[in-house]
């Protein structure tokens, strides 16, 4: 992105104070850079324990397979999820409050033993799920902060600063100029008079 500016003094005022602003601002913006990095990092790694938390439920009930086919699914369903939101490091995340299951009656007589138990495992195994999901969402909205905000800091850095001392450098060398030829301008114009004046005096004498 090339840095757009004028040969005087207002333009360089102008430059002096959009560097001056992002030269103040670029620490708390690399700040908030490192602290997503962390945010990023730690939800990975919740995202990771919870869906090994998930298979290894799964699997350790492998062995009731068979059991299964006599359960009823529709005996249990989600009825409610109730969320929230939160900032971290200045970005709006989803939270995961509570989940509410609706279970349907059934005759503890007429049922399996181990109906109860399977009720209480698929809670266990939905709620992992459900709560896995929810990471992975704020997953992607910490991710997607975290790369603009980077993208912020590496264009602040690498163009506009540096974008802006250039600029600054090419109006200051500029008016140095301008000023030292105006200057050698008027130093000739000024001895130009004194000879004229000399001659005027001599032809007088």
């Amino acid at each position: 992105m090339a840095i757009k500016f004028q040969y005087n003094k207002t333009s360089l005022h102008q430059q002096e104070k959009q560097l001056k602003m992002r030269v103040r601002t670029l620490p708390t913006i690399k700040s908030k850079e490192s602290a997503l990095r962390l945010e990023v990092k730690k939800t990975k790694d919740e995202v990771v324990k919870l869906e090994q938390k998930l298979e290894d439920g799964i699997s350790s009930y492998r062995h009731m397979v068979g059991l299964w086919n006599e359960f009823n699914p529709e005996l249990i369903s989600v009825k409610d999820v109730k969320l929230s939101t939160k900032k971290i490091a200045g970005v709006i995340v989803p939270v995961l409050d509570k989940i509410d299951f609706e279970v349907k009656p059934f005759s503890l007589f007429n049922s399996p033993s181990w109906f109860s138990e399977g009720l209480e495992l698929l809670k266990v195994l939905a709620t992992t799920g459900i709560e896995a999901e929810f990471l992975g969402l704020k997953l992607e909205f910490l991710e997607y902060a975290r790369k603009k905000t980077t993208q912020k800091v590496n264009l602040f850095e690498k163009v506009q600063i540096p974008g802006y001392k250039d600029a600054i450098r090419k109006i200051k060398r500029y008016l140095e100029d301008e000023e030292s030829l105006s200057k050698s301008s008027q130093k000739i114009m000024r001895a130009n008079i004194e000879e004229r004046e000399r001659k005027e005096k001599e032809a007088l004498l």
